[in-house]
């Protein structure tokens, strides 16, 4: 477990109940007071690394929100953050995007396929 220092990238995942979308924060540590880590984006933690069973082993809590945890950046958590993003910007552009019956059928019949193809795999044929 290691102290943080300047330079050390960190991020968090919040996510407002079971259902949404685990959206994930960057940042930097720019700034160490004596007992705090201090991020670009102004979130202040302890530094402290502590155990933690949130998102990986080690984490550092925010001050004065304890059972908030910042955790040092991994391959891992740039790839989950990559594919929960695509999944966000799928969701928000079905949310806004208003079809028109021709796009509807076309969809329609893709997902068909999809489907078809999936059905098939599925069976080993």
């Amino acid at each position: 477990m290691k102290i943080l220092e300047v330079g050390d990238k960190l991020y968090n995942v919040k996510q407002d109940g079971f259902a949404d979308f685990a959206r994930y924060s960057f940042s930097e540590v720019v700034q160490l007071t004596k007992t705090l880590a201090i991020l670009k984006n102004g979130v202040r933690l302890y530094n402290q690394p502590k155990i933690s069973y949130i998102m990986e082993d080690i984490g550092y809590s925010v001050s004065r929100q304890k059972g908030v945890h910042w955790h040092l950046v991994s391959l891992k958590a740039i790839r989950n953050a990559q594919v929960e993003n695509e999944k966000i910007a799928a969701h928000d552009w079905f949310e806004t995007k208003e079809f028109t019956l021709a796009e509807k059928q076309k969809i329609y019949k893709e997902f068909q396929k999809f489907t078809h193809v999936l059905q098939k795999d599925s069976k080993g044929t």
